[in-house]
């Protein structure tokens, strides 16, 4: 059973950084991508970074590249998001997601959620 426990958001003023982390039990599966998404009060859930475990190969929304990057720690079996120059428009629940094979952007494509963590972004 696929279990995934973030942790790390909290309350930041803009210009400042967080680092999210993502525990995961995989179980049996070998080829999957782990991804982060969030979700805006009143807004739809996007997409916000991506990473293929096996090659580390990584994808990002237009939104945060080269602010934020996404990371894996084989050993640990986890996966972080840090997050620099952070803006209010940032604020959002931040969910870790897991999918079995390669990386997508569409959140119908992950099977396996956390239960998400919230981070604000102070103006």
């Amino acid at each position: 059973q696929v279990q995934l426990v973030e942790s790390g958001g909290g309350l930041v003023q803009a210009g400042g950084s967080l680092r999210l982390s993502c525990a995961a039990s995989v179980g049996t599966f070998s080829y999957v991508t782990m991804g982060w998404f969030r979700q805006a009060p009143g807004k739809e859930r996007e997409f916000v970074a991506a990473i293929t475990w096996t090659t580390g190969s990584t994808d990002y929304s237009d939104s945060v590249k080269g602010r934020f990057t996404i990371s894996r720690d084989n050993a640990q079996n986890s996966v972080s998001l840090q997050m620099n120059s952070l803006k209010p428009e940032d604020t959002a629940i931040y969910y870790c997601a897991l999918r079995v094979g390669g990386a997508t952007i569409s959140e119908y494509d992950y099977a396996y959620w956390g239960q998400g963590t919230q981070v604000t972004v102070s103006s």
